[in-house]
Order: C-alpha cells, then sequence, then structure tokens
C-alpha cells in the first residue's frame, strides 16, 4: 500500500462487520497479482465497499514501468467512457430542474438535430435516406437507442472542434437505426454535453466542476491533468507485437495534458479512485454522499432500471440490460456472473470499470491503464468482481 495520504469518502471497516469475509476478499490480490507477474498489466488500484464502509483497498504494481514507480492511492487514470455516468447525472440533475421531460425531442434544445434521416436499406439494395418515424429524445440519448454512431467523434477531436460545432456537423450524418428502436454504442453521451451547456448556460467543464465535483469533493476529475499534478498520472500501456507492455495513448494526440477543443461528456475526463468512488457510492446510496444530496432516490431508482425496448437481447459486450448512462443486471443467470438485480456500471477503454449495487450495498472499482488488450478487456475486470462478490457472506 502507498504513503501517500488520500482523503477517501467512507471510512474504513472490517469486512465481517458488514457481512463480508477477510479471507475471501484477499483473492482479489491474487487475481490482480496474477496478471501483473505474467506482464500483462502494468498495474492496478482495487476498492470495495459494502455499506458505507471500505472493506478492500489495495494497490498492486507500477503505475509507471520505465521509471519502476509503484501505483499509488493518488494516481489519475483517463477513465474514458466512465464519464459517461457522470455526464448522465448532471442530465438527470437538469431533469429534477423541471429543464425537460426524458421523452421530450433533443431538437427543442438542440435545433440543428430537427432535420436528421435515416440510413435504411432499400429493396434494391441501395442505401437511401428516410425521415426518423419520431424525433430522437434525451431519453433515446440516454440509453444509446438514438442512432447515432462513433464514427464521426474521432475525426472532430482531431479537427479540434467544440462542442457546438461537433453536434452540428454529426446531425448532418445519418442515424444508423429508427430511434428508440436498437441499442447502439455511440456518441449520444457527448451529445448529451452540448444539451448541458444549451440548457444549463454553462460550459460542460464549468457545469461539472461547479455542480458534480465541487459537491463531492472530486478534487482530482477533470478535462485535463494541471502541471502540478502530472507526476500522478498513471501511464498508459498496450501488448506490444512480443506481449511485452509498451507505453501507449488510446489517442496519440490525446495526451490530457491539455484542455481539449472538444468537451467529451462520453469519454473525456480523467479522475482517481478515491474521487470516482465518491460518485458510485452516491450513485449506491440513492442520489446523496453523506449531507450531499445531488439526485432523488426515485431519480436514481429510474437510472439503476432496464430501458432498453421490450425484447431487446441482452447487450453483446457484458450480458446486460441498459439503464440512463449504464448497464443493467436485469436477472440473475443472464450474465453468468455473481451479481444482484439492479447492479449498475460502466467501463473505460483503458480498463478501468465501475460496478454499483443498491441492493446488496456494494460498489466496487477497479482503475488501471490498458489499452486494445483484445478479450483481456474484460476478463481481468470480471475476475476482479467475481471476486469481491464472492466475498459476501452475509
Amino acid at each position: 500500500m502507498s504513503d501517500v495520504k488520500v482523503d477517501w469518502p467512507l471510512e474504513r471497516a472490517e469486512p465481517e462487520s458488514v457481512g463480508m469475509s477477510s479471507q475471501r476478499l484477499e483473492r482479489i490480490g491474487e487475481v490482480v497479482g496474477r496478471y501483473i507477474e505474467a506482464g500483462r498489466i502494468a498495474g492496478a488500484i482495487t476498492v470495495v465497499s459494502r455499506r458505507g464502509k471500505i472493506v478492500h483497498l489495495q494497490c498492486t504494481g507500477l503505475m509507471d514501468i520505465e521509471k519502476r514507480k509503484p501505483m499509488q492511492e493518488d494516481a489519475i487514470f483517463r477513465i474514458y467512457s466512465m464519464t459517461k455516468l457522470i455526464t448522465s447525472t448532471a442530465v438527470l440533475m437538469l431533469l429534477e430542474e423541471g429543464r425537460f421531460v426524458l421523452d421530450e425531442p433533443a431538437s427543442h434544445f438542440l435545433p440543428e438535430m430537427a432535420d436528421l434521416r435515416v440510413a435504411v436499406t432499400g429493396a434494391d439494395g441501395q442505401q437511401e435516406l428516410v425521415r426518423p418515424r419520431r424525433p430522437v429524445t434525451i431519453h433515446d440519448l440516454l440509453t444509446h437507442t438514438s442512432g447515432i454512431d462513433y464514427e464521426f467523434m474521432h475525426d472532430a477531436e482531431d479537427q479540434g472542434m467544440d462542442l457546438a460545432r461537433f453536434v452540428a456537423e454529426q446531425c448532418k450524418r445519418p442515424l444508423k437505426h429508427q430511434p428508440g428502436t436498437t441499442w447502439m454504442y455511440g456518441a449520444s453521451t457527448d451529445v448529451l454535453g452540448r444539451l448541458i451547456e444549451v440548457v444549463s448556460g454553462q460550459t460542460l467543464d464549468v457545469f461539472l466542476d461547479k455542480r458534480i465535483f465541487e459537491p463531492l469533493g472530486m478534487t482530482d476529475t477533470g478535462f485535463f491533468v494541471p502541471p502540478e499534478k502530472v507526476d500522478r498520472l498513471a501511464r498508459c500501456y498496450t501488448p506490444g507485437k512480443d506481449g511485452k507492455l509498451v507505453p501507449a495513448e488510446m489517442r496519440p494526440g490525446r495526451t490530457f495534458l491539455k484542455k481539449p477543443s472538444l468537451l467529451s461528456g462520453g469519454g473525456g475526463l480523467v479522475s482517481t479512485t478515491s474521487d470516482y468512488l465518491r460518485l458510485a457510492q452516491m450513485l449506491c446510496d440513492g442520489g446523496a454522499l453523506g449531507d450531499m444530496r445531488l439526485l432523488s432516490t426515485k431519480t436514481v431508482e429510474l437510472m439503476h432500471a432496464d430501458h432498453l425496448p421490450a425484447g431487446h437481447p441482452a447487450l453483446d459486450g457484458n450480458k446486460r440490460g441498459f439503464g440512463l448512462g449504464g448497464s443493467v443486471l436485469r436477472r440473475l443467470g443472464e450474465t453468468h456472473q455473481i451479481g444482484s438485480v439492479g447492479e449498475f456500471g460502466w467501463g473505460g477503454a483503458a480498463c478501468t470499470q465501475a460496478w454499483i449495487d443498491p441492493a446488496g450495498r456494494v460498489v466496487s472499482i477497479i482503475m488501471m491503464q490498458l489499452v486494445n488488450p483484445g478479450e483481456e478487456k474484460f476478463l481481468l475486470m470480471d475476475l476482479f468482481k467475481q471476486a469481491a462478490y464472492q466475498a459476501i457472506v452475509e
């Protein structure tokens, strides 16, 4: 364990005091340790809380292989798509203020969405563009059933677009399917970032700072790492041709060392394990962290429900349904994993993941920095979660 002092949001407790086994929790370190010893990851931070108490917290391996720098509790990580839970929380805060309803067309706030088209294959096998059967709603954006894909996002970043221009250009591209019919991972949450700006009158970074990060005490979360904190940014790796880890970035031009032009609400944030635990614990505890309430318990309940259209199959990647901003465990047995119905969460492209379980009152988070790992992206994260849940004994 590192000797860096970190302000964790929860007290630490003996696992047995909250119905977990100390001996069984040791399996988390064993699982992560095997991956480090095999050279498959550089290092990781794992944390598990139950009933509002931290029962497992471990820093393992290195945050920088070349410098032989040990992983430390205050390490900053590129959380990529874990940003989506934060942006979705912001949208729901505006919902509670009565700014809109979920079934409202997004074009009421983003007029460029009023003239969208859907790409379909005609009887002659040729692609044609048709009008959507109904407008794209805010609910469609929250649930990734809007028909918006991810194909343009990287180009927009490379061209230095801001959110306003990105949305305007994205809306010139056809939807991949009719709104509300099919789940497809895409830039919907980035469009929501622009919606937040228009509705609130603040840029996305300012809104998140003032309404979420400052109230929850998330002091190390933002769209870039300031100079005084750069030495805390964990290095990102990928398997090389010989299988050994080599330094790499998901996007070579996106170093997270300066404020980007495009504030990506879908994948642009950096954070620490302790900061993200604050957000996850808030969502686990019905919208409040201690005395600081961001959402109503009923809104969080809606967030954690499955919102996929009736009869929609589980997501290919994780065998779950999808709520407002993250995946949802719909029924035991569907995922072939230990868990609880209603368990909610999402991960990031560099192998970071949070699981939020209101029924079991469990939060489990793993942070590492590994890109393009192939099938191993999910294997270690699933092994970690399995090790956390098998430690529950009552």
